[in-house]
């Protein structure tokens, strides 16, 4: 990805920009505590880490295998998604820019940034992002949610698919729920105002998609608790910890920085904030990423806050746009009508503005908006100053 404002693409994913190659490696944190959905069972927490190494340390190692055939097929049937898996394989497009399992940098440790994946999606749906941060000197630790994410792949070999009619659970009752979120997305008023209106629907149809974020929260905090035992060689966790998300997985980063002091920063893909807010002040900078659509079910960063708050609304952009699937899958209709390369330098600007001036205290510059995506930045005393480019 070059800073002139298009990026360089190797086949159809974004090539990293930092100054390090990527590895890869997975970790899967068993008999953490009983599966609330499926009685008798404990659930397993399947994990992946991206992590900087020396360019020369990958020389001559191939790149890592990007998704399974089982991977692929739960994604084809939950998705509708257009993945020819034989084809992906046969032209060598199933892979990662990273290396499996490459050598770490002997005495190196790198801040900690946690990514949690959207409702129905998958552990590596957004591996381009958290590679991208990774080669900017970051260790990425992406999180599978079992039986919410389509499929999720443990270390033993074990795959478990999405829990049966999650989807109809997400609204319950299912078309009024969607119906009244429908209608939200076209209301006016301010933050709070439409904040409060997102609140009452939340609370009235969306009970079950309440309880998996609670379960989320601990899914990550027990991932996170196995890095710090088994990676402390390699993550500097005095800086604290910096948390992003797609969607669900962005409140679950909100919900993080809300109620635990280790994670110091926070970011949103596109996510509206499910959970009990109420007469909670935000403590920690965070950047709240929308596209125009949803932007009126996301309102809530942008109140209660006593730390900056960033805005980034992007234009002719889809919800699942704000994943690999950008790059991916050709539907405008699904992804947005934006460049796949304009919105990956967007939302890794953003991200890296964010990690690196919280977790690493660099020092530098806000990112300027552009025509596609507006950046407005809400000072702790609720006024607003807003750069486009």
């Amino acid at each position: 990805m070059s800073r002139s404002g298009k990026s360089e693409t190797k086949g159809r994913q974004p090539v990293p920009t930092g100054e390090y190659a990527v590895g890869t490696t997975t970790y899967t944190v068993y008999n953490d505590r009983e599966e609330v959905l499926a009685p008798g069972t404990m659930r397993s927490i399947p994990a992946r880490i991206y992590y900087p190494v020396s360019r020369s340390s990958v020389e001559g190692m191939p790149k890592a295998r990007y998704m399974s055939k089982d991977m692929a097929m739960a994604l084809k049937k939950s998705m509708h998604a257009p993945i020819n898996y034989e084809k992906s394989e046969a032209a060598g497009e199933n892979i990662f820019d990273c290396y499996a399992d490459a050598p770490k940098i002997p005495g190196a440790k790198f801040p900690l940034i946690v990514f949690n994946h959207a409702f129905s999606s998958y552990r590596e749906a957004n591996s381009f992002l958290c590679i991208e941060l990774a080669s900017h000197g970051y260790v990425v630790l992406s999180v599978s949610h079992p039986y919410d994410a389509t499929c999720s792949e443990a270390d033993d070999g074990t795959k478990i698919l999405m829990s049966r009619d999650a989807g109809k659970k997400q609204y319950e009752p299912f078309l009024p729920g969607v119906l009244s979120v429908m209608k939200l997305t076209k209301s006016k008023g301010s933050n709070r105002e439409l904040a409060e209106k997102f609140d009452r629907i939340q609370k009235k149809y969306c009970a079950y998609i309440n309880q998996r974020l609670n379960e989320w929260v601990k899914d990550t905090l027990s991932a996170v608790r196995y890095a710090k035992e088994k990676y402390s060689d390699l993550i500097d966790f005095d800086c604290g910890i910096g948390v992003t998300g797609h969607s669900m997985g962005g409140a679950t980063a909100y919900l993080l920085c809300l109620d635990h002091d280790e994670y110091v920063c926070g970011a949103n893909l596109d996510g509206a904030i499910f959970g009990d807010h109420m007469g909670k002040i935000m403590r920690k900078p965070f950047l709240q990423i929308s596209c125009r659509t949803n932007f009126s079910a996301e309102t809530r960063p942008y109140i209660d806050h006593a730390a900056v708050v960033y805005g980034a609304l992007f234009e002719k952009m889809q919800h699942l746009g704000f994943s690999d699937m950008k790059h991916m899958v050709p539907i405008k209709a699904l992804v947005g009508k934006l460049d796949a390369d304009i919105l990956h330098e967007n939302v890794c600007r953003l991200h890296l503005y964010l990690f690196d001036t919280c977790l690493k205290k660099m020092d530098r510059p806000m990112p300027d908006g552009s025509e596609n995506v507006t950046i407005t930045v809400y000072r702790p005393d609720a006024k607003s100053s807003e750069a486009e480019g």
